[in-house]
Order: structure tokens, then sequence, then C-alpha cells
């Protein structure tokens, strides 16, 4: 599960309104954990082979991730004097291949358990039984 292991790992990096992240997958995109979601999100439209639930997917994200990723920028651009320069040298959701600044900054089990990360994978997992449970009665 790819989009779980970005999700993890950026979860494993952030402090939420202590400092700016800008280490590890933050040195790639500004929104590590909205790409991993979409990473997985793909990945279960492609299992379930539906085209409404790919409608529905295309919709959330842009119905909800959109704005909520709008807002958390104007808010990390009100208190982060930085971010200006962060944003203007780290691409929004779609990674790319290089880091823009240096991600020496280590990976922390304390912080993805603070976060809460392993609630990700949980959904996963009953999204897992559900494509199972399909997959089993056609």
């Amino acid at each position: 599960m790819t989009g779980l292991a970005i999700r993890g790992f950026a979860s494993g990096h952030v402090r939420k309104n202590e400092t700016l992240t800008t280490t590890g997958p933050y040195a790639y995109t500004r929104n590590p954990l909205y790409f991993g979601s979409l990473v997985l999100a793909i990945g279960f439209v492609l299992a379930s082979r539906s085209w409404w639930i790919a409608a529905l997917v295309v919709l959330l994200f842009f119905a909800i991730y959109l704005p909520v990723i709008r807002s958390e920028e104007d808010f990390l651009r009100s208190k982060f004097p930085e971010f200006t320069e962060y944003e203007r040298n780290v691409p929004r959701l779609f990674p790319r291949l290089r880091p823009s600044v240096s991600s020496a900054n280590s990976f922390s089990w304390h912080l993805y358990w603070k976060h809460r990360e392993y609630n990700a994978a949980l959904g996963a997992a009953i999204l897992i039984v559900v494509l199972i449970v399909k997959l089993l009665r056609q």
C-alpha cells in the first residue's frame, strides 16, 4: 500500500502548528498526506473497477481536498513567513523527483502515533474487506 506508506512517512515528520515542516516527504510536495490519500484512492478505484466509484472519488477530491488544501495554505502563509519561499520551491500536490530543500530530519514514530495515522491503515483495511466481499459475490 504505497499510499499508506506515503501518509505514514509524512505523519512522522510533521509538527503541526509548531514549525513549518519541509523535511522528509515535505521536501518533495507540500501535501504528502493528501498525495498519499490520492494514491490510496486511485488504487481502490482501480481495484473496484467501477466508474461510479471513480466519479465519486473525483468529486470528493475537488469538493473536499482542494478547498482544504487552499485553507491550510492560507493558514501556513499567515503563521510562517518562510512558507512563501517554500511554496515557490515545492509543488502543491504532485511530488518533484528531487527534494528542493534538505530532507535530513529523521522520521519520528512518536509523531506517527500522536497524529493517529494508524487510522488510515484501519480505513484501508475496511475498504480491502469491502473489495474482497464484492469479489466473492460475483
